[in-house]
């Protein structure tokens, strides 16, 4: 893995990742992108262990939900509102603003736990302000290197940083279940605000080079424009919304796992890290093995991940001991790590340049209120239920998806192909009263993937 992503082009590395590190703001950005990962696969930890030491006898559960919601569903209520400040600054600009104020805000945890005035509100309050930019800062960082990127590039490109991320995942969760013997997660947090001061630094240094072809960078329009330009693709409408399911059954797990790994098995946060490190490192293998495939059929590549992520929850119904369970748990990771940067991919493909970080922001505000939605509600279910049930309910809901989604698809394509003028249907072969069309293939920055029509 270190060779391969090395930025010495060598016989060893492959082609697109030589091309790709030739870019020199590339290889200078990458590691501080790494770095503020690293820092938030520690709150993945911190955050919610945090929340139970703060909530009341009875009340852990909901605090830890409320917590993990508060981390990230204003960053959608903040694409929503904000577009019409947000969309005037370029890509960079994003990626600073948010970074800023994450730094300040998640760097007032530590000081008001030190002064003694960290109250469940205060804690809420800050986690929640902190993240009102990132549906922004999110779409920045995947819109800043376009300028920079042929097309055949940004797959590649994609699967780094999604690489970077759950890299982070691995890394992150174990040294923050180290550290949580040491000292307070209110320090852990504290520790992810200096990656994000770090990360506005080094961005708000960066000068990026002229684009051979202009691709604009500023927002075109806000976030409910960018929403428009999804509702009227097909396929990134239907992959919204499975993925928007998708991620409101996961939302649980965040603040199921917690309480699982201390009430049901007894241990602290090391073990809460080791999971956490496993999923990392499941995701981090298939984030690779997607760079490697040049075909892939989108839905049901989909559908199956949703479906292999949903067996891997289920070993949790085995409580004596972790071992079945963190297997189940690297195994979801595995199955889930190309979903991301395959999805991205197909946003940057379909988006007009100049609407690109329009349309991320409006992605990713939709996207964002489903996880926080699902711990919420897993935190509800808690202070009434079982660990291992949600754990278990959540996969079980994974894998339901799969066959109302195919139900979905079917009808929907039915639909269309009755919508369809007969002259349009006859020159795709399909005489009147057809069955279902044949699938077709679309080139995605250089990745040929097919698709239900």
């Amino acid at each position: 893995m270190t060779r391969m992503f090395s930025a010495t082009p060598g016989r060893l590395v492959p082609g697109p990742y030589r091309s790709l590190f030739a870019h020199r703001t590339f290889r200078r950005l990458l590691p501080v992108f790494a770095l503020s990962d690293l820092g938030d696969g520690m709150t993945v930890v911190a955050v919610a262990w945090l929340a139970l030491a703060l909530g009341p006898d009875g009340g852990q559960g909901a605090l830890a939900g409320i917590a993990v919601a508060a981390y990230v569903l204003p960053g959608a209520l903040g694409a929503l509102i904000l577009g019409r400040w947000m969309r005037r600054l370029p890509a960079r600009q994003l990626l600073v603003t948010d970074s800023a104020l994450r730094a300040v805000l998640l760097g007032a945890v530590p000081l008001a736990y030190v002064a003694g005035l960290l109250t469940p509100a205060v804690y809420v309050g800050l986690l929640g302000t902190s993240s009102l930019l990132h549906a922004w800062g999110k779409a920045g960082k995947h819109a800043l290197f376009v300028p920079l990127l042929s097309n055949d590039q940004s797959l590649t490109a994609n699967s780094v940083l999604s690489t970077s991320l759950w890299s982070a995942t691995i890394a992150g969760p174990a040294l923050a279940g180290l550290l949580v013997g040491a000292a307070s997660p209110a320090w852990i947090i504290g520790l992810n605000a200096a990656t994000f001061a770090v990360l506005a630094l080094q961005t708000g240094r960066t000068t990026l080079p002229p684009s051979p072809e202009p691709v604009p960078v500023p927002v075109t329009g806000d976030a409910q424009r960018g929403l428009s330009i999804l509702l009227r693709q097909p396929e990134l409408l239907g992959l919204l919304v499975v993925t928007w399911v998708f991620n409101l059954a996961f939302g649980p797990v965040e603040v199921a796992l917690p309480l699982f790994v201390a009430d049901n098995l007894h241990a602290g946060a090391g073990l809460l890290g080791a999971y956490w490190a496993a999923f990392g490192i499941g995701a981090v293998i298939g984030s690779l093995a997607l760079s490697a495939a040049r075909r892939l059929p989108l839905w049901p590549a989909m559908l199956g991940i949703i479906a292999g992520h949903g067996i891997g929850m289920l070993p949790f119904a085995l409580t004596h001991t972790p071992l079945p369970s963190v297997i189940g748990f690297a195994f979801a990771g595995l199955i889930y790590g190309p979903y991301s940067a395959l999805s991205i991919t197909l946003i940057q493909a379909h988006a007009p340049a100049g609407s690109l970080t329009t349309v991320l922001a409006a992605r990713s505000a939709v996207l964002l209120t489903a996880s926080p939605l699902g711990a919420a509600l897993g935190g509800f279910l808690l202070d009434r239920t079982s660990a291992p049930a949600i754990l278990i309910g959540c996969g079980a809901l994974m894998i339901a998806i799969v066959p109302i989604s195919a139900v979905a698809l079917k009808l929907s394509g039915d639909h269309r192909r009755r919508q369809q003028p007969l002259p349009a249907r006859a020159q795709q072969g399909a005489p009147p009263g057809a069955g279902p069309a044949p699938h077709h293939s679309r080139h995605f920055d250089g990745a040929e993937i097919s698709h239900v029509k």
